[in-house]
């Protein structure tokens, strides 16, 4: 657990959809398939879809919308990370593009991107977060901004490709009052590696040369899931790992105000809801109408619950999800 005498805390969210939300009776029609079918197998209805919004335009609106939340300067931030599951492009990293398109000076702030995929946000604000704890920084902007629906494999795996939308989330991260307990409480990841190959877009770095192997390159540059491995690692798994995290936090299961997790897919989040044992009155689920928005999931749900009033001061969070890799990770946080 650590010390009740960091005062650091979230001071505003901020998110951002594209303006084109597609429904699944849309994919049904291109596919040939019968309305309701990919609805039927996904539990996801609709999701937002870019159209003419780029990745970078949703990251700079969400990130307004959080600074305007915080009730702060922009010119206060000091330091930028950009926590995106996919990059803008392979390089240079997304957050000095970012930077610059919020209209911070050259040398104002330090801008650089961290990538735990479908948790990238959590390893994210924990960067930050401890960034600032030290004294390095005194205002942070932590962003997740995904274009989800490119590179995804309709011809061969539809109801895999019909999970997904695209959208933006933020936070600002702050010095909040010294008489205030609040902030970061406990963060855990654990990885399991023998499953790397579960999840992946394997073209794009240095796996496949553009030049020598094309055809590999093509055919590795669209999504791939086998659902049925992360189905496993998440039963067998999840619940000791929550029960570890709670510990860390030193909370119990039923002082938990709000679990905010990877939305993942709708029948995921029941799965999880399952496994874990949490109130599912308490668990937020935007994935019906939202998609699974890679990284962005974490931030853009906890968006909405904020924005919804079901986080007061003093409310105590838990942050949770999956990811390539694969991955398990999770937060525990009080406002």
């Amino acid at each position: 657990m650590l010390p009740m005498s960091v005062k650091i805390n979230l001071l505003g969210t901020g998110s951002a959809i594209p303006a084109n939300i597609l429904k699944s009776g849309y994919f049904d029609a291109k596919l040939g398939k019968k309305c309701g079918t990919l609805a039927a197998a996904t539990g996801v209805f609709q999701r937002p879809v870019c159209k003419t919004e780029t990745q970078i335009d949703l990251a700079i609106d969400a990130i307004e919308n959080a600074v305007e939340t915080a009730g702060i300067n922009l010119h206060d931030v000091d330091l930028v990370v950009s926590a995106c599951g996919i990059p803008y492009q392979t390089l240079p990293a997304t957050a000095p593009l970012v930077m610059g398109r919020l209209g911070l000076p050259d040398g104002r702030a330090s801008a650089f991107d961290v990538n735990s995929t479908c948790l990238s946000f959590l390893t994210g604000v924990e960067t930050a977060y401890r960034l600032l704890v030290a004294e390095q920084y005194r205002t942070a902007i932590v962003f997740s901004s995904e274009v989800a629906s490119r590179a995804l494999p309709w011809d061969k795996a539809p109801e895999t490709a019909a999970l997904f939308g695209d959208g933006a989330a933020a936070v600002v991260l702050g010095r909040t009052d010294e008489t205030v307990a609040s902030g970061l409480r406990a963060s855990l990841l654990r990885t399991y590696p023998s499953a790397y190959d579960a999840c992946s877009i394997a073209a794009g770095g240095t796996r496949f040369d553009f030049h020598q192997q094309q055809d590999e390159f093509v055919q590795n540059a669209v999504f791939h899931m086998d659902g049925k491995i992360l189905f496993r690692i998440a039963s067998k798994y999840l619940k000791g790992f929550v029960d570890e995290l709670l510990e860390k936090a030193q909370w119990k299961m039923d002082e938990i105000d709000l679990v905010i997790p990877h939305q993942a897919s709708p029948f995921a989040l029941r799965h999880m809801i399952k496994v874990t044992g949490f109130d599912t009155h308490k668990v937020v689920d935007i994935s019906r109408n939202y998609g699974n928005q890679i990284a962005a999931s974490i931030p853009f749900a906890l968006n909405m619950a904020w924005r919804d009033g079901r986080i007061k001061p003093g409310s105590k969070l838990v942050f949770l999800g999956t990811s390539a890799g694969v991955s398990l990770g999770g937060m525990a946080w009080e406002v």
